[in-house]
């Protein structure tokens, strides 16, 4: 692949995820701010997962089998950034879940898509496609560092009259917005992630074409979706996707829960850090990333699929170790964020790019779906459902978070996750050749 499509297809990966990582770190704070219970949270924080499954059955496989994939990307993120803007106008919950629920069933099936419209430019994907992944990376630590200065209230630090630029900064991580003006702040983190939304809509419409491929006449195939859950029958193939819900629940109690941990002071058990500082802080996870995904290729060539895999869900079990038994260490808890980039890059990422390697290729975006259907969709739901309730009922305590019990749910799934990847994950040694636009894996 030459230069200009990967620089488009990075550019394509950082506003993709530019747009979820706008709203998404802030939005489990946000929720309780304007009033809603816990009921309500869940069901305006699951329309996410919820999108996933639906895109499984529906937006997958018209852009398997009807749509060219750059247009069907144009349309969803022209309607859905319309949608995601209207959260940033409204404090009610009927107009904001409403909205979010749009959004969502239009944004969740472009991660899939995207991915697909990246493989189908590729010559060597295991290759390729963490460097253009890593694009993703950069535009999610992107949406979290300008709100950091959102956050600040610089009435304050223009009373304060800071001498040069350090006093001004000083100045305005010592000076965060509280009460209504902070949750006004965080309405326009919806605002910004609409905008990036309109804009790769227009983007979208310059990326290369990738066509849909259509089932041959009398081959009984044309719900991709059924194709790939045919895929479940190998034992593998249904060890991973088992694995994969796992690892998903265990990555949304970090985005559910960190935030807040952070946020609490030491007294209440957290670690006491200030409002504008959570979202760099989330995002030196993002950073190592970008570094993860440099080396995913030589990794991936070095130590295999389960073994990368492995790695990738037991960095969650180090951290919420460092969590749950460390949660005063200040210093400790911010260095151990860039254990991020080995969770997402060598599971999430590895993940994409085995099913891209095994699995046919004219069910491409509905195969990537058959496991964001797990990651976006079912073990966040389960996440969303219980994690509130989890916080702020079940391990609170006259008004106290017991973060350490708290923290060792998540542990001990990413540990269980990994002990059946080690001993279950066997996948063919082998790929077989694919023909005709690919083939059922092999034994």
């Amino acid at each position: 692949m030459n230069s200009t499509p990967r620089l488009k297809l990075f550019l394509m990966m950082a506003l993709e995820f530019f747009i979820w990582g706008a709203w998404l770190p802030l939005i489990f704070g946000y929720l309780p701010s304007l009033g809603f219970d816990t009921n309500q949270q869940s069901l305006i924080l699951n329309a996410f997962p919820v999108a996933s499954i639906i895109g499984m059955f529906f937006s997958n496989q018209w852009a398997d089998r009807s749509f060219a994939a750059e247009k069907f990307l144009a349309v969803s993120h022209l309607i859905g950034g319309l949608a995601i803007i209207g959260c940033g106008f409204t404090r009610s919950f009927t107009p904001f879940f409403v909205l979010m629920l749009v959004h969502c069933l239009l944004y969740v099936p472009t991660i899939s898509i995207t991915n697909s419209i990246a493989f189908a430019s590729m010559k060597d994907p295991a290759k390729e496609f963490g460097i253009v992944r890593m694009g993703g990376t950069i535009g999610w630590i992107l949406a979290a560092w300008p709100f950091t200065f959102i956050f600040v209230d610089w009435a304050a630090v223009n009373a304060s009259h800071p001498a040069g630029f350090v006093e001004t900064l000083k100045a305005a991580l010592g000076h965060p917005l509280t009460g209504d003006a902070a949750k006004a702040a965080t309405a326009w983190t919806f605002k910004v992630a609409g905008i990036a939304s309109l804009v790769l809509a227009g983007f979208s419409l310059t990326l290369p074409h990738t066509p849909p491929k259509p089932a041959k006449a009398g081959s009984g195939e044309n719900l991709a979706w059924v194709q790939a859950l045919q895929l479940l029958k190998h034992p593998f193939v249904l060890v991973l996707w088992l694995v994969t819900l796992v690892d998903s629940f265990v990555h949304n109690c970090y985005f559910n829960w960190t935030g807040q941990f952070l946020e609490t002071p030491v007294s209440g058990g957290g670690v006491g850090i200030d409002a504008p500082w959570i979202a760099p802080i989330m995002s030196i996870g993002q950073v190592a990333e970008i570094l993860t995904m440099f080396v995913l290729g030589a990794t991936l060539k070095k130590l295999g699929w389960r073994t990368t895999m492995i790695f990738g869900i037991l960095g969650h079990a180090a951290r919420f170790a460092v969590y749950s038994y460390f949660p005063q260490s200040a210093g400790l808890i911010i260095a151990i964020q860039i254990l991020h980039g080995i969770c997402y890059a060598f599971f999430f990422a590895t993940v994409y790019i085995f099913v891209d390697a095994y699995f046919p290729k004219d069910i491409r975006t509905s195969a990537q779906g058959l496991f964001n259907l797990q990651i976006l969709g079912v073990g966040a739901l389960i996440a969303n459902s219980i994690c509130p309730k989890l916080m702020q009922v079940v391990y609170t305590h006259g008004n106290v978070v017991d973060f350490h019990g708290l923290f060792l749910v998540p542990l001990f799934s990413a540990v269980i996750a990994a002990i059946a990847l080690a001993l279950f994950f066997h996948p063919p040694k082998a790929l077989q050749a694919a023909a005709g636009g690919g083939s059922a894996p092999a034994h």
